[in-house]
């Protein structure tokens, strides 16, 4: 992915004129394709379910239909090897697989429109799990085919395009289902945005042919071993990688619902979910999932079969080739992708921050929701122009500035009270930076793929980045009240209490009662708080200035 002699540096105009192009054009159409059912399986359906007279447990169970999104790199080895019958000819390699999954799509929101949840219910949860899976594997080909047709410096534009489709379709399915739904019926709301998603079947067929897809040959033809041995070892290795794959997804959606079905009784389940102490339950579930998985993938020891050979090249080859071009700076570059948005995801607590401050729902709706969504497409856009402009790097580093910087308003937000306009202020902006960063992020995670291994390196890069900003986020809540307690007993963080003698009556009084706490206290909790979350993105700034000035030299040795 790195180019022999520097590129012309493209003007403002020229950046602009791309979204315009054809590429651009059909990663929209993509991006729609790719969100639109996802928001109505994970989302839209709970409403379906819930007029069906459906349990919470029952709906809340339904959300596993998206658990494949959290462990889509475990059949990326295929996507990337496997070819589709007579349509591989004609489209090429990725764009048959999109279309092959685009159909899926289509076809199973069509069963699901068939189905009636107080009678059908299992049924309806089998076709719910394969639109997961086909959106999921969707999402991994295009991927897949946005780095293979443009080069390093249009990713920024093409993420750009792909992200607005997402995000017109997570509105489209929360508004247009529903106001079917009312006049027709959901089964006739549901077959409609089954054809909705014939969207994404025409920017395929729109799109451009990828240059020709590289499979990485297996030889395997030197090992001697009988058929049925093989197809024995063939279903004990899937065995073992579905059993990995199901405590992988379990810790990595933080939800093991499915997997305490499987063994038996609710307290896994719960536990789980425990706070605070269940993230480490779900940390343990990620590794242990890692484990089972290269148990699966593992040769058998001075045994040489073709399962073994096939697994073991399959999954570690990629990561073997990624270490090999980016030696001596592949940990580095590991490291800032799993650091680079901890400072965001840390921020899960926003909405009790907002009531805590006196807010009303109205007022956290409108802005979060209408100027929110609206700046944050402001901030992809940005980060897109950014990553054209000024180059991956530049623009990681960029990104890597603007989150932190962006949480600080909301200690600006706490020193204000309730204040509307300061709300506005604080949600833009921090949308605005995590449209930036995400972007960055993206397309600097595409530029560290190579040909033939495509799939399967953006899939594992881009299912691990959010593991340790979670397993951070779990003590957000802990953190905030442990800073109020120290607060109200004086010490430096009291210092801040200060800042907080002209509070309206609304803002933080009830919660610091709570607590047990006064009002400024509390205040200076969250304060706290969002610096910690500001210190934190410092070592993702760290990081993106040494990977920024190690890598220079890996790619002009490469060159």
């Amino acid at each position: 992915m790195t180019d022999a002699a520097p590129q012309e540096k493209k003007t403002l105009l020229q950046t602009l004129a791309f979204f315009g192009e054809r590429r651009s054009l059909v990663m929209l159409g993509l991006g729609f394709a790719s969100g639109l059912p996802y928001m109505l399986i994970f989302d839209t359906l709970s409403l379906w379910l819930r007029d069906a007279g459906a349990s919470l447990a029952v709906i809340g169970f339904f959300s596993l239909a998206t658990l494949s999104f959290t462990f889509k790199f475990l059949w990326a080895p295929l996507i990337d090897r496997a070819k589709v019958p007579v349509l591989n000819d004609l489209l090429g390699h990725r764009r048959a697989w999109i279309l092959v999954f685009q159909t899926a799509m289509i076809l199973g929101l069509w069963a699901i429109s068939t189905l009636n949840p107080a009678h059908q219910l299992a049924a309806l949860g089998a076709a719910a799990v394969a639109v997961g899976f086909a959106t999921a594997s969707h999402d991994i080909v295009i991927d897949a085919w946005r780095i293979e047709v443009a080069d390093k410096e249009e990713q920024g534009p093409m993420v750009v395009a792909y992200q607005w489709g997402y995000r017109v379709a997570m509105i489209a399915a929360g508004a247009g289902p529903l106001l079917l739904a009312e006049r027709f019926g959901w089964n006739f709301s549901y077959a409609v945005m089954g054809v909705v998603v014939g969207v994404g079947v025409l920017a395929t067929l729109w799109a451009p042919r990828e240059a020709e897809h590289t499979i990485r040959p297996i030889p395997t033809g030197d090992v001697n071993q009988p058929k049925a041995l093989e197809i024995l070892e063939w279903l004990l290795r899937l065995a073992i990688l579905l059993t990995g794959a199901l405590v992988l997804g379990s810790g990595l959606a933080g939800d093991a619902s499915l997997l305490s079905q499987i063994v038996g009784g609710e307290a896994l389940a719960e536990a789980w979910k425990a706070k605070p102490n269940g993230i480490w339950l779900q940390l343990l579930g990620v590794l242990a999932g890692l484990a089972i998985v290269v148990i699966a993938a593992w040769p058998i020891p001075k045994v040489k079969t073709k399962p073994g050979v096939y697994m073991s090249t399959a999954f570690g080859e990629p990561l073997v080739d990624f270490t090999k071009r980016f030696k001596g700076v592949a940990g580095l570059i590991l490291a800032a992708i799993c650091v680079y948005r901890v400072s965001d995801f840390v921020l899960n607590i926003m909405n009790p921050f907002y009531r805590d401050m006196g807010f009303t729902l109205i007022e956290i709706a409108e802005i979060r929701k209408v100027f929110g969504i609206i700046a944050s497409m402001l901030g992809v856009f940005l980060g897109g122009v950014v990553v054209a402009r000024l180059g991956l790097m530049r623009a990681l580093v960029i990104g890597a500035f603007a989150q932190p910087i962006s949480n600080l308003f909301f200690a600006w937000l706490a020193m204000s009270g309730h204040n509307v306009p300061v709300l506005f202020w604080a949600i833009c902006i921090d949308n605005v930076a995590g449209g930036i960063a995400g972007t960055a992020l993206i397309a600097y995670m595409s530029s560290l793929t190579s040909a033939g291994f495509t799939a399967t390196q953006y899939a594992l890069f881009s299912s691990l980045y959010a593991l340790p900003g979670k397993l951070v986020a779990s003590q957000s809540g802990r953190i905030v009240e442990a800073s109020a307690l120290a607060a109200e007993q004086g010490g430096p963080i009291g210092l801040l209490k200060g800042l907080f003698t002209r509070l309206p009556p609304e803002s933080f009084t009830a919660a610091g009662a709570k607590l047990g706490v006064s009002a400024p206290a509390m205040a200076a909790g969250y304060t706290a708080f969002f610096i910690y979350t500001a210190l934190i993105g410092v070592a993702a700034i760290v990081l993106s200035f040494m990977v920024a000035a190690r890598q220079k030299s890996v790619d002009a040795a490469a060159a």
